[in-house]
């Protein structure tokens, strides 16, 4: 089974992508976090990659489908995986179509999730992130225990570059304008489920839940 995250920054792709990983036993595939490792490693395009990641723009196509190839080709991902972040473009969909067809598998879900601006706004500008196990917190509504830091390693959390204010405005705008026309893409394929995140994180899973086993 393939599932792909769709939404703007901060309508919580990573936290529900967690979850599904755990109920259907799939590898989660976040392209975001793939870059920003690239990036702490000094690896391969790290420097670029830092300049669209702090400027709050979506890596070039190029870039992207390669490091989505390289990672898909484990042998992890034989039976399925959960991509979160990509594709962002219509080149990056028509590679993955062709990916896909070569290995004989399929998209089977599109979840699309969807909140208002100004709440991204406030997710984003307050979440923390542990520098060692990638725990994610929010200085309001989910606090640590102790004070930047995390309550499961005792690392220090920290603040992503790209969780200020400015630059959530500039990346909800890049997804409007670029990633968004692939909302159309896979609706007409009519397995695209549009979910309401602005409600609890058990209430929002459940319904993805139902809405995908009443789809299988």
């Amino acid at each position: 089974m393939i599932i792909l995250m769709f939404g703007p920054p901060g309508v919580g792709k990573g936290t529900i992508s967690s979850m599904l990983r755990e109920k259907y036993n799939l590898p989660h595939i976040s392209s975001g976090n793939i870059i920003r490792e690239a990036i702490h490693d000094n690896g391969k395009f790290a420097i670029e990659l830092k300049q669209f990641l702090e400027r709050g723009q979506l890596v070039p196509d190029a870039i992207a489908i390669n490091i989505i190839k390289e990672r898909v080709s484990h042998d992890d991902c034989k039976n399925g995986y959960i991509l979160d972040g990509f594709p962002r473009t219509i080149p990056q969909a028509e590679f993955l179509d062709r990916a896909l067809e070569e290995s004989h598998l399929k998209i089977n879900y599109v979840l699309n999730l969807v909140a208002d601006e100004m709440i991204i706004i406030e997710r984003l500008s307050g979440r923390r992130i542990c520098s060692k196990c990638d725990s994610i917190y929010h200085i309001k509504n989910l606090m640590p225990k102790k004070e930047d830091v995390c309550d499961k390693c005792g690392a220090k959390l920290f603040r992503r570059v790209d969780d200020k204010p400015t630059t959530i405005r500039n990346r909800i705008r890049v997804y409007q304008e670029q990633t968004k026309p692939l909302i159309e893409f896979y609706r007409e394929r009519k397995i695209l489920i549009e979910i309401d995140t602005e409600k609890p994180i058990d209430e929002i899973f459940k319904d993805i839940a139902l809405r995908i086993s009443a789809q299988i």
